[in-house]
């Protein structure tokens, strides 16, 4: 049985295989997924310099619970109205070693209703 570490080190690999392979650029920018027990965070990343390009959480939406897959949908739709505002259209989507289903991929599908292309 593994211990709550052992799946985060787990996780972690996973996602640097996930890295090797997706690289968000300056017109296709990263879509960057972090999921805790309590909340979820989303980031859109141009990799080529380094810069986060807009961010959100449920934590800066003030959701009362941020751990349910109603919290994902809000911030999967409020990070594609922020990207709209700055003009992106066109994201790669990099789930960070989470699989994709549950809190995911509602926010994943959130995100692709709201006008994200990926």
């Amino acid at each position: 049985m593994y211990s709550k570490q052992d799946k985060n080190q787990t996780r972690q690999r996973r996602h640097e295989r996930i890295r090797n392979k997706v690289i968000g650029t300056e017109n296709c920018p990263r879509l960057c997924v972090f999921r805790s027990n309590a909340n979820i965070e989303v980031q859109i990343i141009d990799d080529t310099k380094g810069n986060t390009l807009v961010s959100c959480s449920s934590m800066q939406l003030k959701l009362a619970n941020g751990s349910n897959i109603e919290a994902a949908k809000a911030v999967g739709a409020e990070i594609a109205n922020r990207a709209k505002a700055k003009n992106i259209e066109n994201v790669v989507f990099d789930r960070g070693g989470y699989i994709y289903h549950g809190r995911v991929k509602a926010l994943a599908e959130a995100a692709r209703e709201g006008g994200l292309k990926f």
